[in-house]
């Protein structure tokens, strides 16, 4: 009895032996041929060569959350020397336009593992008391960020201000700056929108549109209303042409934006020569809010603030009418410099 029971134990400590042997040969295999694999296709060597310090992309996806505590001022300045973090002055900046879509261009361009967002607007250059206080307290005012990302700002007031553009200059003579437009009439209503909402919320009350946008002595188109001034888009584009050439620019359709997101943000890839890394899997349409939402990763998901996609107030359609042959040569001349044309009434 003893003899049998202890051929059985010899048969079952043989089994097991067989199966770990083999497990450990499949794994040496395993790991031997992924070794072999992997520098036929390095995802990295696929844009070029890059500096020994220089962090990959891929690994940037999973600092995420790392920069996101250091945004919140949760780390120590020896953390931020070990992780060769630094504050960047802007490689790029959303100068407008108002009502554009800066605010979505901004939050969707973040999506990319190379791009690092100041996520309040920093006014420094339109604000005469920041723009006194110097470039190094501007520096000081952007996020963390790895060495090789490019930090983006955007301040849609830039694009209307006068001294502006030669502050930028002054900067970075070789800065890229995009622009994001929508169709001139909506975008002035969607201004007025955006104003009536703060009365509102205060219980203060506000003119009609239509008594702002029309001056009631000549009954032509009130120039002197700003929501209005800002969508004679060629007007305030010609200014910035005085300092930096077109090819420093790029528009942004706001208006494809909404409603097709992706290859308006690979044009921008394109143009701040990122390696291609935003997909239609970072951006899914939310019925519920009417617009697109973004996805990080699995886990990680963002809609912008319930404010926008307000709903606009009704426009007597003579107005509208009014206003879209008033700013028709504007924009035909618009096409003519940027060499992009849209199709606006």
């Amino acid at each position: 009895m003893l003899f049998k029971q202890q051929v059985l134990l010899r048969q079952k400590l043989f089994v097991l032996g067989s199966l770990a042997i083999g497990s450990l040969l499949y794994l040496v295999a395993r790991v031997g041929s992924l070794d072999r694999l992997q520098p036929l296709c390095p995802i990295d060597g696929r844009f070029g060569p890059r500096s020994q310090d220089e962090i990959p992309l891929r690994a940037l996806q999973f600092k995420r959350g790392l920069l996101h505590e250091f945004r919140k001022g949760n780390a120590t300045k020896e953390q931020i020397r070990l992780h060769n973090l630094v504050q960047q002055l802007p490689k790029a900046i959303i100068i407008g336009v108002r009502k554009g879509g800066t605010r979505a261009l901004l939050e969707m361009l973040n999506l990319h593992p190379a791009v690092v967002k100041a996520s309040q607007e920093i006014h420094f250059f339109d604000n005469d008391e920041n723009y006194a206080k110097g470039t190094e307290w501007y520096r000081k005012k952007m996020p963390f960020s790895y060495p090789h990302q490019i930090t983006i700002e955007k301040s849609p007031a830039y694009f209307i201000t006068e001294e502006v553009p030669e502050r930028i200059y002054k900067m970075n003579s070789s800065i890229k700056l995009l622009i994001i437009v929508r169709e001139p009439t909506t975008r002035a209503i969607s201004d007025y929108t955006q104003v009536l909402e703060g009365k509102e919320r205060k219980n203060k009350t506000y003119y009609k549109f239509e008594k702002l946008a029309i001056d009631p002595n000549t009954c032509e188109v009130n120039t002197k209303y700003k929501a209005v001034r800002t969508s004679i888009y060629t007007k305030h584009l010609e200014r910035w042409l005085k300092y930096f050439p077109i090819e420093q620019f790029h528009i942004v359709d706001g208006d494809r934006l909404i409603t097709e997101p992706l290859p308006e943000l690979q044009l921008v890839e394109k143009f701040l020569n990122l390696p291609p890394r935003i997909s239609q899997y970072n951006l899914y349409f939310n019925a519920t809010r009417g617009f697109y939402c973004l996805r990080f990763n699995i886990v990680f998901n963002k809609c912008l603030a319930g404010s926008k996609g307000r709903i606009h107030p009704e426009v007597d359609t003579s107005v509208i009418t009014k206003l879209r042959k008033f700013f028709h040569p504007f924009n035909q001349k618009f096409y003519q410099i940027t060499g992009r044309t849209f199709n606006w009434p």
